[in-house]
């Protein structure tokens, strides 16, 4: 590890980072409500397909919406659901958004006032989060989803794609999310120092940079530790 010493800017994962969704709605839920609608679905196809729209159309197409989403899954399952069904399933959805965690804004403002630029990092479609963290976006320079990146987050051309638009180099940078393989180790392979993210106490002794809690821990130790690169 660099101890972050020439860090320049720092990049957020979303899911389990920044934002929760509390009670997500189910591949189940909509599942058996598509059933009850008269239309066959199981749950397993529903998941299978929302994968398929998330990590290969989202990117392509970027869409705009719940329902212009959930249309694409339907249609990739060859299901013609009328409009009230639609409906239903988009209120359903629409109805659990994604929260903030309580120690976000603390965090994300502090890191900004030090003077890192900064990003949000995800694969997950815009439209899901962007009321969530409306709070915070004046704190980041640049929200990087799958549509913008043109991948999913395991290509490794999502993180290259982000630091070219912040200007900054590999080394340059600091990962800070909750997912092992894809916000610690691949972004270490591209050569950006990294925090992993343990707010449940699920760490078994990986080799990582750097452990924190909570987020503010996280972007303390990034601060503690460029502020030492001054001295």
């Amino acid at each position: 590890m660099t101890c972050l010493l020439n860090t320049k800017a720092v990049l957020f994962d979303l899911h389990g980072t920044l934002v929760y969704a509390k009670d997500e709605v189910s591949e189940e839920e909509i599942s058996d409500y598509l059933c009850s609608r008269g239309y066959e679905l199981s749950s397993q196809q529903l998941k299978a397909a929302w994968a398929f729209v998330s990590f290969i159309d989202y990117p392509k197409y970027g869409y705009k919406s719940w329902r212009s989403y959930m249309s694409r899954i339907l249609w990739r399952l060859k299901v013609a659901a009328d409009r009230e069904t639609l409906d239903n399933v988009v209120k359903l959805l629409e109805s659990r958004p994604y929260r903030l965690y309580p120690d976000v804004v603390q965090a994300v403002a502090k890191t900004k006032d030090y003077g890192f630029k900064t990003a949000i990092v995800t694969t997950i479609a815009h439209f899901k989060f962007e009321r969530t963290i409306q709070p915070i976006r004046k704190y980041f320079d640049f929200v990087m989803t799958g549509y913008e990146a043109g991948c999913d987050k395991s290509n490794p051309k999502m993180y290259l794609r982000v630091l070219e638009i912040l200007g900054v180099r590999p080394f340059e940078a600091v990962m800070i999310g909750d997912d092992m393989q894809l916000d610690v180790l691949l972004p270490k392979r591209l050569g950006i120092d990294t925090i992993f993210l343990d707010r449940e106490g699920k760490h078994k002794g990986q080799t990582v940079d750097a452990v924190a809690c909570n987020l503010n821990e996280a972007v303390e130790f990034t601060l503690r530790h460029h502020s030492n690169s001054d001295s």
